[in-house]
C-alpha cells in the first residue's frame, strides 16, 4: 500500500503539470461546445434562407426537438472522443514512463510494479471523470444559452415531458459511461505489454476502432463487448436512441435485455483486462 501510495502521489504530480493532461480534460469539451455552436449557426442560416426566399421563419412541427436533440449528439460526440482519448492515454502511460526512464526511478523507491501499474489506472480514472464532468458542464451551459429547453411539442401535443427527458439523458449517460472503465483497462493491457509508448497508442487506438467496426459483424456476441455499449464513431448505445426519444420519434425500440447488458457485461471484462495488466507487467523487461 505504501507503494502505492508514492506512485499515485507521481502520477497526480506529474498528470497536474503536464500539458496533455490539460489535453485530455479540455479537449472534449471543446468539441462538444464546437458542434453545438455550429449546429446553432447553421440552425440560423437556414431561418435567414427561409426568410430571404419570402417563406418566412421556419418553424419545426415538433417544438423543443432541435434543442435537446443538439444537446444529446453534442454530448454523445464529447464521449466518443473522451473514449477514445482514454484508450490512448493508459496506453501512452506506462510504457511512456518506460520510454523516459522514469520508470526505473519508481521501481527503485521499491514501488511494486503492480502498485504502479494500480496507480496509472487510478489516475487514468481521475483525469477521465474531470473530462466527462468539464464536457457535460460546458455543453450543458452552452446548450442553456443557445436555445430554450422546454417539453417536446407537436401540434399542441406533448410528445415528452421535461422531467422524461432529464430522466431518459441521465439513463442514457450513465449506460454511456459504465463501459469507460473497460476501455481504460484495455489501453492499460496494451500499455505493459508493447515495447514503446508508440506502439502502445497504435495498437490502444487500432484495436479499438476495429472493434467498433466489427462488432456489427459479430452478431449476438457482441452484446457481451463493451465497446458495443460505448459511445463511439459508430454508435449504438442507449445514448444515440435517446437523441432520438428527445425529438419526439415514438418508434424508438428499447429492450430491457440490453439494457441489462449494458449495466453488468463492462464489469467483467474491466477486471479480467486488469488482471491479465498486473500478471504480464511482472514478467515485462522494464
Amino acid at each position: 500500500m505504501e507503494g502505492f501510495v508514492t506512485a499515485l502521489k507521481a502520477e497526480l504530480y506529474v498528470a497536474l503539470r503536464s500539458n496533455s493532461t490539460r489535453l485530455v480534460v479540455l479537449l472534449p469539451a471543446i468539441i462538444s461546445s464546437l458542434q453545438l455552436l455550429l449546429v446553432s449557426f447553421r440552425n440560423a442560416g437556414e431561418q435567414a434562407r427561409d426568410a430571404v426566399s419570402n417563406q418566412g421563419f421556419s418553424q419545426d412541427l415538433v417544438e423543443g426537438a432541435d434543442a435537446w436533440g443538439a444537446l444529446v449528439d453534442a454530448m454523445s460526440t464529447g464521449l466518443t472522443l473522451i473514449g477514445l482519448i482514454l484508450v490512448a492515454y493508459a496506453a501512452w502511460s506506462f510504457a511512456g514512463d518506460k520510454d523516459s526512464g522514469a520508470l526505473r526511478h519508481l521501481l527503485i523507491r521499491r514501488v511494486s510494479r503492480r502498485a504502479l501499474v494500480a496507480a496509472k489506472l487510478v489516475n487514468a480514472h481521475i483525469v477521465g471523470i474531470l473530462s466527462v464532468m468539464l464536457m457535460l458542464g460546458v455543453a450543458a451551459l452552452i446548450a442553456s444559452v443557445l436555445w430554450d429547453f422546454g417539453p417536446v411539442v407537436e401540434d399542441g401535443y406533448e410528445l415528452i415531458g421535461t422531467q422524461e427527458i432529464h430522466n431518459e439523458i441521465r439513463l442514457g449517460l450513465i449506460l454511456a459511461l459504465i463501459p469507460l472503465p473497460a476501455a481504460i483497462a484495455l489501453g492499460t493491457l496494451i500499455s505493459v505489454s508493447t515495447q514503446n509508448a508508440t506502439q502502445a497508442i497504435t495498437a490502444a487506438l487500432g484495436l479499438t476502432l476495429a472493434l467498433d467496426i466489427f462488432k456489427g459483424l459479430m452478431g449476438n456476441f457482441s452484446a457481451y463487448l463493451y465497446v458495443n455499449y460505448q459511445a463511439s464513431l459508430l454508435n449504438e448505445s442507449y445514448l444515440n436512441d435517446v437523441s432520438r426519444l428527445v425529438r419526439g420519434f415514438s418508434d424508438v425500440l428499447i429492450d430491457p435485455s440490453a439494457l441489462q447488458l449494458n449495466q453488468w457485461a463492462p464489469w467483467p471484462q474491466m477486471l479480467a483486462l486488469i488482471i491479465a495488466s498486473l500478471i504480464i507487467v511482472q514478467y515485462r523487461k522494464l
